[in-house]
């Protein structure tokens, strides 16, 4: 039996202590996704701990991936943040290095994502699930391989992907990035900062024209990578129009 295409819904995160924005997208994607991905101060920004916003997800009934930065951490925070999920029952992980930080200067030390996932691995107390990312159009590092999943950078372009994932091999699940733009703004705005990104002009002519243009062509994107195979599932980034996402892809 073939497994069914998986989707990884992110959650925008909860830069204060009111957790109601974040019940509000768990709730909206009931029923649609598989797990949900909980950012780790994302985009350099001070959040709620990823492992209680993750505890906090199971507990309206969701399961959660709880992303955590070696930017953040030594490894004697990161052993603590370890223990912490051992005694909320959070077991699937994704690490990353994390963005630069909006103030302030990065931490300056040696924990990485590679020593993250060995001493996950290396973890008495829980069996965890851990993920790292990828960038399409480069290879798989043998250590990532080591991973339970990888999630590749968004990317706009479901033939880019495949040729891409031909390209490569990897064991685990492999997740599709894919990012809703809510402007021909934001588009721009990402091709110009991030250069492994490929921005289709037709798409960011839609999105003059229709704002709403960046849900359709995320939903089209996933259910085109459904159709096609090859991709375990899709790692979904809302951002602020999680609404119109989830019932689309309920439609």
């Amino acid at each position: 039996m073939t497994p069914a295409f998986a989707i990884l819904c992110e959650v925008e995160p909860a830069t204060t202590p009111d957790l109601r924005g974040v019940r509000r997208q768990v709730v909206a994607f009931d029923g649609i996704t598989d797990r949900f991905l909980i950012p780790d101060n994302h985009l350099g920004r001070a959040t709620v701990s990823s492992i209680a916003v993750a505890h906090e997800v199971a507990s309206l009934g969701g399961r959660a991936v709880a992303c955590v930065n070696s930017r953040d951490r030594n490894l004697l925070g990161f052993r603590r943040d370890l223990l912490t999920a051992a005694a909320y029952g959070v077991s699937d992980f994704l690490f990353v290095r994390g963005d630069d930080p909006a103030e302030g200067a990065a931490r300056s030390g040696d924990l990485t994502v590679g020593k993250m996932i060995r001493e996950a691995r290396a973890f008495g107390g829980a069996d965890f699930r851990i993920g790292a990312t990828v960038r399409v159009g480069q290879p798989i590092p043998d250590w990532k391989k080591a991973a339970d999943f990888l999630l590749v950078q968004a990317s706009f372009d479901v033939d880019r992907l495949h040729a891409w994932r031909d390209t490569v091999e990897y064991a685990g699940d492999l997740l599709a990035g894919v990012l809703v733009l809510a402007s021909s703004k934001m588009a721009v705005r990402l091709a110009e900062t991030v250069s492994d990104i490929e921005m289709p002009s037709a798409l960011v002519e839609r999105l003059d024209a229709d704002p709403g243009a960046g849900v359709d062509h995320a939903v089209d994107m996933v259910r085109a990578l459904e159709s096609a195979g090859g991709f375990a599932g899709a790692h979904v980034v809302p951002v602020s129009r999680y609404r119109q996402v989830a019932d689309r892809l309920r439609g």
